[in-house]
This record gives structure tokens, sequence and C-alpha cells, in this order.
């Protein structure tokens, strides 16, 4: 058999929204090579989750149940998905870039004699898969070698959700055979990337602020419009290394990686370590008094001007479009 194996991530009965990303970039793989798109979920009761995979385009979910699925352990779920992979055969598999699928894609991977590719942003006529070097400054590509199948991690942000054709599939649940004595570690609480006030990566609008603030007690400016757009606030990584704003705001190569529907960047240069956590952005405003700041180069509108000067103008004109 041959196909494109999208495996989707939940946790206790809720998908994390890259499963949705990482989808829509198995679609987009599978029209490219011209084999079906399959998917799956892993745990125990998530025929529900199954049936709502289901209304997208593709030609199948498997459903993954057994009891000792439960709770994520690496053991139960390579196990679990070696054995689907070894019945159904697919030329791909994609799972998302998450915490979760690096513990164990990994160990999946190394029983197929294969690597996993991680992280991939992009990928054209092959395949060939490209993945980011150097915190974004080069690109890679890389074509796989072997039989198969390839193992594919797809990175957050690099495929819209919004991008998903609707469809009808069916729902076919999958058994596998597993052992407790084979699971040699004991789930305890599920990971937390972060103790965060604030999930970036779920908001539909950011204002983000860089070095171009000028000091601490200039980001009122810039929190003001956010609060006048209903966005919220994050910063590059200059502001949260001052402490002017906490780190869980950060976004960047080593902060959040977000992809809103609107990301405006008010005094951010565009250094490849912010571009990289927020390139997946669905429209991208700039603000920057320098017209030759890398970030208009990826932005959709541009402002050149002070900020001191844009940003209040900017507030008057959202709070008359609410009045």
């Amino acid at each position: 058999m041959s196909g494109v194996l999208v495996v989707m991530e939940q946790q206790a009965g809720a998908w994390h929204r890259m499963s949705w990303e990482t989808l829509a970039a198995g679609q987009q793989l599978a029209e490219q090579v011209g084999q079906p798109l399959y998917s799956a979920v892993v745990g125990q009761g998530v025929a529900a989750l199954a049936g709502e995979a289901a209304t997208k385009k593709l030609d199948k979910v498997h459903a993954v149940e057994h009891a000792l699925l439960k709770d994520y352990t690496a053991d139960g779920f390579t196990a679990a998905l070696a054995q689907l992979i070894q019945a159904h055969a697919p030329s791909y598999v994609l799972f998302p870039h998450t915490y979760q699928v690096r513990d164990f894609a990994p160990k999946l991977a190394a029983r197929f004699a294969a690597s996993l590719i991680s992280d991939v942003v992009a990928f054209h006529a092959g395949p060939v898969f490209v993945r980011q070097l150097f915190q974004g400054k080069l690109n890679a590509d890389i074509r796989p070698a072997g039989a198969g199948p390839v193992f594919v991690s797809v990175q957050a942000g690099a495929f819209r959700a919004e991008s998903l054709v609707e469809g009808a599939a069916r729902v076919e649940t999958f058994a596998p055979r597993l052992d407790a004595a084979e699971i040699r570690t004991k789930p305890h609480e599920p990971f937390r990337e972060a103790a965060r006030a604030v999930d970036l990566g779920a908001a539909e609008l950011i204002v983000s602020v860089g070095r171009g603030i000028k000091e601490k007690d200039n980001i009122p400016v810039v929190e003001e419009l956010a609060k006048a757009m209903g966005a919220e606030l994050a910063a590059s990584r200059p502001i949260c290394d001052n402490g002017w704003l906490p780190m869980e705001r950060q976004v960047g190569s080593s902060g959040q990686t977000v992809s809103p529907k609107m990301y405006m960047a008010v005094g951010i240069s565009g250094a490849i370590q912010h571009l990289v956590g927020m390139k997946g952005s669905k429209t991208i405003v700039a603000i920057n008094k320098d017209s030759n700041a890398p970030i208009f180069e990826v932005a959709d509108y541009g402002i050149v001007g002070d900020l001191f000067e844009v940003v209040p103008a900017l507030v008057e004109e959202v709070k008359k479009a609410k009045s």
C-alpha cells in the first residue's frame, strides 16, 4: 500500500491546535504525490475526535484505541503506531512538531530503520522537505532515501489550518496488541511548555513591541493599542530580557511560535530570531522609522514613521471605528 498518514495529537479529549495545521500539510502532500490521505488519533475513547477529523477531506480516519493508551507514554504510543504503520504501509507519516512528538517519534522512526525529518516548514516536488537551520538563517532541502516510510514533523505555523478542505471520511477503529509489561514508563501529568498566563499561540490578534519603544515607561503606548484592538500584547527578546514584559510574552526562536490572523510589529527591526516565531502569521503589519528594517521584507503592510506618532493615531482611529 501507499499513502500519507497524519498522526493527530490530542490530550484529555481536546485537539492540540497543531493537529489541524499538520492535517492541512497532509492534504497538500497527498495531492502532490497523488496518494490517499489517512489520519490517526491515539488514545482511549477517541471516537468523537475521530468523527471530527472525518469531516475533512481524507480517505480514512484510524481511531487507535486501547486502555493502555488512555495516558500518553512513549512506549505505548510507539508500539501502537508501529502496528498501525506495519498494517497499512503508508509512504509518509506526518506529525505536529510538539513536545510529545519529539519524545516518541524518533523512536518510532528508528523501528523502521528511518530518521525523523523534524521541524519541516515546506515541501516541494520530489517531494523534497524543507527545514530551517541556524535559527532560520538557512533553509535545507532534504530528499528522503530508502524504501520508507518517511517520517516528518511539521513546524507550528508553517501550514494554515484555515486552508483545510472539508469532506467526509470513514472512521475505522484499530485495536493494537499491547502488553502492560512492555510499557516501562509510568504516565505523569502532561508536560506543560510553560506556566503561562497567556497562550500567544492561540491568539488571533497580536501587537508586538520591540526595542524601538526605547524604555520600559513607554510600553503603555503600545499596550493601549493592543487593548483598543482586543489583541494580545507580545514582545521581541530584548524587551523580555530587560524585564520590561514577562518572558511568557516573548515571540521568537527562544520564545513562543505564533500564527495569528494579524501580527502587528511595533518598533521591531526583524531579526531572524524574531521572524522564526511569527512568520506563520496570516497578515503582518510593521511600524518602524527605518525604511530599510528587515521586518518590511515580510510585512504585508508597512508604516514608515515614528511609533510615538503613529501608534496614538492608530489608537484614536480604532476607537472611532468601534464607537
